[in-house]
C-alpha cells in the first residue's frame, strides 16, 4: 500500500475526527474504488480503539437505479441500515470515490433530484447532528480513473495532486494542518463583530450583511483536504452579481458560464452559457434554493489548478466560493434548503474583499 494512504488514514482517525476508544465508525466509500483507503481507516480506526463499520456503495449506484427505475419512490429510498448509522455513529467518515463523475447527467432531472433526496436526507441528519455537538465527520477523496480524467491528468499525477494537496506527501501532515488552523483562527478573531462585507473584482460585485455571523475554521477536520473560512451571509442581505470563473459541477452535471444575479438575499436572474435549463431547475427546487447558504474564501495553496472535483476546487488559494442553498446551521444561517451549489470564483487578479469598510483581502491574500 502507498504509505501516503496510510498517512492519509492516520491524520483522519488522529487528527480530523481524533477517534477514542469506544467510539462507533462508520466507513462509508462511494464505490469499491476507495477500498483501500477504507482498508487503511479501518485498521488506523481499531488502532485508536474505536469500533468501525464499512458502508461500500456498488459501482455504477446511481446509474443502475436511474436507468432502472422511474418511480420516484423507489429512487428516494433511504437504506434504513444506512440511516441508523447516520444516527448512532459517533464518527462518519465518507470517501468519495467516483468512477464516472458524469454518470447521472443524461438522465432527466426530475428521476436525478428523486435520486438525491436520500442523500439529502442523510445530510440533513450529518448536519443536525454536527450542529449539536453529537457527530464528528469527516469528507476525503480517493483518487480515481475518473477524477483523473475529468481533471485531464494521468491516475498517477492525479495521485500526486490529491496526496500533496492532503499534505501527507509530508513528514509530519499533522502539524501542517495545526499551521493552517492557527492562521485560519487568526482571520477569524479579526472578523469577529464585523457586520458588513463587500466583495468586488472584474468578475463579481456583492454586498452582503455577516452581523450575528459565525466564521468557521476549514483545517482538516471536516473534509480533507481543506482550507477555507466560511459563514452564512444574512438571508435577505445578498445584492449584487457574480460570474462565476470555473465550471460548475452538481450531481454529475456540469453547467459552463454561470452568473447570478441577486436581490434582497435572492436570486432574480440566472443565466449560464451551458445547461442553463439544469441550473434553472435546480434553482426551483424548493423555497431555499435560491438563497445564498455560504461564502467562503479559499486558503489552499496547494491546490493550483481547477479540476472539477469541489473537494478540491473550492480550496484553491486564491479564490472564494458561494453555495446556493443550504446553509450551516453553526454559522448562524437559518436557510433550508434541499441543495447546496457551491460556485468558485477566482480573485487573483484584481479581486478585492473588504469588511466595514477596511481591505481584508487583495488580489487573493489576506492583508491583515
Amino acid at each position: 500500500m502507498d504509505n501516503r494512504i496510510q498517512n492519509m488514514a492516520r491524520v483522519l482517525i488522529r487528527y480530523s475526527t481524533e477517534v477514542r476508544p469506544g467510539d462507533r465508525v462508520l466507513i462509508r466509500s462511494t464505490s469499491p474504488a476507495g477500498e483501500p483507503l477504507c482498508q487503511a481507516l479501518y485498521a488506523e480506526a481499531l488502532r485508536a480503539g474505536g469500533l468501525p463499520s464499512v458502508y461500500m456503495h456498488m459501482s455504477q449506484e446511481d446509474a443502475i437505479s436511474l436507468e432502472t427505475s422511474e418511480n420516484p419512490d423507489q429512487l428516494s429510498y433511504l437504506n434504513p441500515m444506512l440511516k441508523l448509522m447516520y444516527d448512532e455513529a459517533d464518527v462518519i467518515i465518507r470517501i468519495e470515490a467516483a468512477e464516472n463523475v458524469r454518470d447521472r447527467s443524461q438522465y432527466p432531472v426530475a428521476l436525478q433530484r428523486a435520486r438525491a433526496l436520500a442523500h439529502n436526507r442523510l445530510i440533513e441528519i450529518q448536519m443536525k447532528r454536527q450542529a449539536a455537538g453529537t457527530l464528528r465527520r469527516c469528507t476525503t477523496q480517493f483518487p480515481t480513473f475518473g477524477y483523473a480524467q475529468n481533471g485531464g491528468m494521468s491516475l498517477r499525477q492525479y495521485e500526486d495532486f490529491v496526496f500533496k494537496a492532503c499534505k501527507v506527501d509530508l513528514t509530519d501532515p499533522v502539524a501542517a494542518w495545526k499551521e493552517v488552523f492557527s492562521m485560519h483562527e487568526r482571520l477569524i478573531d479579526w472578523l469577529k463583530g464585523k457586520h458588513h462585507l463587500s466583495v468586488r473584482s472584474d468578475h463579481i460585485e456583492l454586498d452582503m450583511s455577516i452581523a450575528g455571523r459565525v466564521f468557521k475554521n476549514a483545517g482538516g477536520k471536516e473534509n480533507f483536504p481543506d482550507g477555507e473560512i466560511f459563514t452564512g451571509p444574512g438571508e435577505n442581505s445578498v445584492n449584487g452579481w457574480v460570474r462565476f470563473t470555473y465550471p460548475a459541477y452538481y450531481q454529475g452535471n456540469e453547467v459552463k458560464g454561470v452568473k447570478l444575479e441577486f436581490r434582497d438575499g435572492r436570486v432574480v436572474c440566472a443565466q449560464a452559457e451551458t445547461n442553463e435549463d439544469y441550473l434553472l431547475s435546480v434553482l426551483d427546487t424548493d423555497s431555499g434554493s435560491r438563497t445564498l447558504g455560504e461564502f467562503a474564501i479559499g486558503t489552499n495553496r496547494d491546490i493550483t489548478e481547477f479540476t472539477g472535483s469541489i473537494l478540491f476546487d473550492e480550496k484553491i488559494g486564491g479564490t472564494v466560493h458561494m453555495a446556493v442553498g443550504q446553509g450551516y446551521a453553526e454559522t448562524g444561517s437559518t436557510n433550508r434548503s434541499a441543495v447546496h451549489w457551491d460556485m468558485i470564483c477566482d480573485m487573483r487578479q484584481g479581486g478585492e474583499i473588504t469588511v466595514d469598510g477596511e481591505l481584508f483581502y487583495k488580489d487573493g491574500e489576506f492583508v491583515v
